[in-house]
């Protein structure tokens, strides 16, 4: 507010268009309102400005300071005219700014939903909080990422107040996108310094997507609020970690899930079931983890099995833009580079999913969990 205001209270600068100025009620009409602008001269509020503001303008009395927007510097009868309810949301997005740069939370209550996030208002200006920005309690799992159900889930949330941060403001664009997930980070990066990558957690899947799932684990025993405890009361060693509020989510990748290329995250896991994952990465208050870094490698000694010039038999898979992905072993896959084709259309055509061919070793990379491969042609 300081900086908005500082301009306005500078007499030696003239005001300009646009400027928020602050003027004293020195006069009102039916529809017009009078405000001393000190050596400015005379303000008026008028016409379709009065109307805008009418509800805020009609309990004012003589001597009443207020805000008010330039308009215009000097009309027809030498009047400054201005804007209250155009300086309302000049101050509004100024508050909000100060908001946003202060990391103040702020509460809101949900109006609509789309497909892509929350709708809400703060102080009469539109707020929209994305699916991307809900924490990880309200994120709507749904598998397969189906849309109407997204919307049915995020529908549930109408009427309801969340707490928020702004995540970006524009006013030029009058864009106001709030976030959940700020909160949420800043909490658990205070939690998450008790552990470590490489630490293993023991948990329950909550979620399952198509992007891979989600893992809740119990917080370190030194973490959870002290429970008062009744006689005969107790938890069982069996309990799952997901009936316990005071935990950590995390996600497990599709590509971190098992050593193979795996389609549909369900194949590996389900929902309820306990599992152990090792952490992997702790960056920006986001837990990843894997359950393939708990399996054994299957490409570790596998220069002992296959070399470079070896002729193997083995299943196609799977197309894509690259080439076509070859079976080796249930864990282990290979790729015959579209270039030995020529085309897409070519490798189909040779080529047909699930079926067996004679391939060619041309490179191993164990590192790099990489095998080229090509065509033996009969």
């Amino acid at each position: 507010m300081e900086n908005i205001l500082e301009t306005k209270n500078n007499l030696l600068k003239p005001p300009k268009i646009g400027e928020i100025v602050e003027g004293k009620v020195v006069g009102t009409e039916r529809a017009a309102i009078f405000l001393d602008l000190g050596v400015w001269g005379t303000g008026i509020i008028y016409g379709k400005e009065f109307l805008e503001a009418k509800e805020n303008l009609k309990n004012l009395k003589i001597g009443d300071k207020i805000f008010a927007k330039i308009m215009e510097l000097e009309n027809e009868e030498g009047y400054v005219e201005l804007s209250m309810a155009q300086a309302g949301k000049e101050l509004t997005w100024e508050a909000l700014r100060q908001k946003k740069e202060e990391g103040e939370s702020i509460k809101v209550k949900i109006l609509k939903a789309n497909k892509g996030g929350l709708i809400s208002e703060i102080s009469g200006i539109a707020a929209f909080l994305p699916v991307s920005q809900l924490s990880a309690e309200h994120y709507p799992r749904v598998e397969g990422g189906e849309t109407s159900q997204i919307l049915q889930e995020l529908q549930k949330f109408i009427s309801k107040e969340l707490e928020v941060k702004i995540l970006s403001l524009d006013q030029r664009a009058d864009q106001l996108i709030l976030s959940e997930k700020l909160i949420e980070t800043e909490k658990m990066k205070e939690i998450l310094k008790n552990y470590k990558v490489g630490d293993v957690a023991q948990g329950e899947i909550v979620g399952i997507t198509d992007f891979g799932v989600f893992m809740k684990f119990p917080l370190p025993a030194d973490l959870r609020r002290p429970k008062p405890t009744m006689v005969g009361e107790g938890r069982s060693r069996g309990a799952k970690a997901g009936k316990n509020k005071e935990s950590l989510e995390g996600l497990i990748h599709i590509s971190e899930l098992d050593w193979r290329i795996v389609e549909d995250p369900a194949e590996i896991v389900k929902i309820g079931e306990i599992v152990k994952a090792k952490i992997i990465d702790l960056t920006n208050g986001k837990v990843s983890l894997s359950l393939k870094a708990l399996k054994k490698d299957p490409w570790q000694d596998i220069e002992k099995k296959y070399k470079k010039g070896d002729i193997v038999s083995a299943k196609v898979t799977k197309f894509n833009p690259f080439g076509a992905f070859v079976q080796i072993t249930p864990k282990i896959q290979g790729l015959c580079h579209i270039s030995e084709f020529g085309s897409q259309k070519k490798m189909e055509e040779v080529l047909k999913i699930g079926k067996k061919y004679d391939f060619k070793i041309l490179l191993i990379e164990p590192k790099e969990h990489r095998m080229t491969l090509k065509l033996v042609k009969e």
